[in-house]
């Protein structure tokens, strides 16, 4: 009789989580980025004013060796258990050695 009284809220709570939503990384508006940044001229200092801080950061190499620090900026939501009709967006932003933007790319965003 107590195994019953034990499953009940164990078995309702996992069905309450396979419906519910999942979100991951920080909301930001790629608009607001696409509309002010400035190739060789935006700094990392502009991006964080307009975007908060990256969800992410690394090191970028190219194919002539060249590194440059990178932020990544992602967000998704989605409802378990198969996601559909998820959201997900990325960001990511390539800085010279100065912190100036050369070059990002997006993707999945509005």
């Amino acid at each position: 009789m107590h195994t019953r009284w034990l499953a009940m809220p164990l078995m309702s709570s996992m069905l309450l989580a396979a419906c519910s939503t999942v979100t991951v990384g920080s909301e930001f508006d790629l608009r607001t980025f696409e509309s002010k940044v400035q190739r060789g001229t935006t700094t990392q200092a502009q991006v964080r004013g307009w975007l908060g801080a990256p969800t992410g950061t690394g090191i970028h190499v190219d194919v002539a060796g060249e590194r440059y620090d990178e932020w990544t900026y992602y967000y998704g939501q989605g409802r378990l258990p198969d996601m559909v009709n998820a959201e997900f967006k990325m960001l990511q932003i390539k800085f010279d050695k100065n912190g100036v933007v050369r070059g990002y790319n997006w993707s999945g965003g509005k």
